[in-house]
């Protein structure tokens, strides 16, 4: 540890050596984006090199604030925010670990005056049960429209506890040329995930004894592993007709013709490619009742593909005008293939069957902007035919923006209906340890909700409102349901950063309740919060500053039946004799910012053992106790 931390104020010195001989103004970055959910907007997204609480670190963590794991960082977990869990039945490989990997859904782009080049880089020590991550991203224009980029992102966590390794390796390569007639958007990701399965602790009273001695269900003779394969890309080409606007002019000119309409053909193609393998190498041991293809060994694995083109043709009138209208249309046709090893109830014989299935579904959009303070946009789609024929998912917002003493405030109402055939796999699977064949209805469900964001105030209020009939999820059996009955969740979500001269408080609040908690149980309070205290240290002699964040960040959540967790399969599943929560995590860190250098370090868990043993997200699974992390990251763009 010493070592450790020599390294550290090593780093930490040298950066700031290079930081204060620097007297280059920094050149400007344009921008930064992702594309709309039908690909047809550009998002704008800030560049993610603030200072602040940068030892919230984790990629899960951005995508959710809270989250329930396994216990070691770059394995499968879920939302416990309702909403914010991924419901998509083409992701149902890896819902797991969707905010860890790069997707087409998920691209981002960049337009850049100079190459931009960033390197984050965190330890958990000590050595034996280590965590480690890095990521580098780096992107460059080649002319002012043409852009490439790349990111690299690997997890390495040994875990505390036996046989709970993560490595986690993605890698998306990204491109985009934004020319005034003709736009492409392409990006191409890797990302292979080996999540080793020791299928939690055997008691919870064990764990008074150090961590590597705690016996665990799928131990030496197991040395059971998952492994998650995707490879996948994605390319959108976009040609506008008539005369392009210049959004360089300070003064907007109308478009001659009527209204100034435009009108844009699109064509966008997506292929994604999954596999995911699951081995035991003695599945005799008792944690699984059935063997169905195999005593001896567990070799289980499934495949899917899927190739998905969309023709589409949009039209906006002129953006120079004060009424703006828009709208577009199009069909998508999907082609998918799945195959599995699955037993023939044959002794140690096992079959591959493979299943060819295919949709085509109309896509459309309708919006319009009056002003440059409201909006109101509707989305969506409709399968004709195939073996999702009849679903459809249809969306909603209407947003307003308010000129305030501190700068603009947003308030938007959404809507949401969808009926939706449930995941191929939710029907179909064979392997070692399991094995049905299920007809399920389609899933119903109304959303409704509202938000107000004030960014100048650092608050965003959020309201959510579903119900769900044929809620389908997994048994307490780990295997497929369907709720027949209706079901109802609501949510009140708060963020909030609230300051008093240099004391700061940034909360995040969740509330929620569902009308069943027998079929679908939340924690009716969770929360992430962070105290701590800022200074700006001056150094007059060599005009130098450093700005620095120490205090302490607390995650909780009230006492509810969580999900357990089934290895074989990757799911998580309901169970009704456990309850997880009740149980404060405290953290306590120090941030430090020396020009483009962030640093923090932190004692992850440190209250481990002072109050007592229930620190589990997950029944069977706790999570690690106090550990020293640390980490660095360097950005570059001159």
């Amino acid at each position: 540890m010493i070592r450790n931390i020599s390294i550290l104020l090593f780093l930490l010195v040298s950066a700031g050596l290079y930081a204060q001989v620097q007297n280059k103004p920094a050149k400007k970055i344009l921008k930064q984006w992702t594309l709309s959910a039908d690909y047809t907007e550009e998002v704008p997204l800030p560049f993610d090199t603030i200072f602040s609480l940068f030892h919230r670190y984790r990629i899960s963590d951005k995508y959710s604030s809270l989250n329930a794991t396994l216990g070691n960082y770059g394995l499968s977990f879920y939302q416990l925010n309702f909403f914010d869990r991924i419901i998509d039945p083409d992701k149902f490989l890896y819902t797991g670990y969707y905010p860890f990997m790069y997707l087409p859904d998920k691209s981002v782009y960049m337009n850049t005056q100079v190459p931009f080049t960033e390197m984050v880089w965190t330890f958990g020590a000590p050595r034996e049960t280590s965590e480690q991550t890095f990521r580098v991203r780096h992107s460059q224009n080649v002319n002012r429209y043409l852009n490439l980029g790349l990111i690299y992102d690997i997890i390495y966590s040994l875990g505390q506890y036996n046989y709970q390794r993560a490595e986690d390796k993605n890698f998306t390569f990204y491109s985009s040329y934004t020319g005034p007639k003709y736009k492409v958007y392409f990006s191409s990701g890797i990302n292979n995930i080996t999540s080793f399965e020791n299928g939690g602790i055997t008691s919870s009273d064990q764990l008074y004894r150090a961590t590597r001695e705690v016996p665990v269900r799928l131990g030496a003779l197991n040395t059971a592993s998952s492994v998650l394969k995707n490879k996948n890309l994605f390319l959108i080409q976009r040609y506008t007709l008539g005369k392009p606007t210049n959004k360089t002019d300070t003064v907007k000119t109308k478009r001659p013709g009527f209204l100034g309409l435009s009108g844009t053909f699109s064509h966008i193609i997506a292929w994604e490619n999954n596999s995911r393998g699951y081995s035991d190498g003695y599945p005799g041991s008792g944690f699984y009742d059935t063997n169905y293809i195999s005593n001896s060994v567990t070799f289980d694995s499934l495949y899917s593909r899927s190739l998905k083109n969309t023709i589409r043709f949009d039209f906006t009138t002129d953006e120079s005008r004060k009424f703006r209208l828009g709208g577009g249309a199009g069909i998508r046709n999907e082609l998918f293939r799945y195959s599995q090893i699955i037993p023939t109830h044959d002794i140690t014989i096992a079959d591959t069957v493979k299943w060819n299935r295919g949709n085509n579904a109309f896509v459309g959009r309708l919006y319009n902007d009056i002003g440059e303070k409201f909006r109101w946009i509707a989305l969506g789609e409709l399968f004709i035919t195939g073996f999702r024929a009849g679903d459809f998912n249809l969306k909603g917002e209407i947003t307003k923006s308010f000129g305030l003493k501190k700068g603009l405030a947003a308030w938007s109402i959404t809507g949401g209906m969808s009926s939706r055939q449930p995941s191929f796999w939710y029907e179909q699977w064979g392997s070692n340890h399991f094995e049905w064949n299920r007809n399920l209805n389609k899933e119903f469900r109304i959303d409704l909700g509202t938000i107000l964001t004030y960014p100048a105030r650092n608050t965003v209020l959020k309201f959510n409102y579903a119900i769900v009939d044929n809620y389908t999820d997994f048994n307490t059996e780990a295997l497929p349901a369907q709720h027949g009955g209706g079901l109802s969740v609501a949510a009140l979500s708060f963020r909030k950063e609230f300051r008093a001269w240099k004391f700061h408080l940034a909360a995040d609040i969740l509330l929620q309740k569902s009308s069943n908690p027998e079929i679908l149980d939340l924690p009716l309070f969770s929360t992430r919060s962070a105290a701590y205290f800022e200074h700006l240290f001056r150094f007059k002699q060599t005009n130098g500053k450093l700005n620095t964040q120490i205090g302490a960040d607390l995650i909780y959540h009230t006492l509810y039946y969580p999900y357990s967790y089934m290895p074989a399969t990757g799911r998580f599943y309901r169970q009704d004799q456990t309850k997880t929560g009740n149980y404060p995590f405290l953290n306590v860190f120090l941030n430090l910012k020396l020009k483009r250098t962030r640093i923090f370090v932190m004692f992850d868990h440190v209250n481990a053992g002072l109050m007592d043993y229930n620190y589990f997200m997950i029944p069977s699974y706790p999570l690690n106790t106090r550990m020293l992390r640390y980490g660095l990251a360097w950005t570059f763009y001159d």
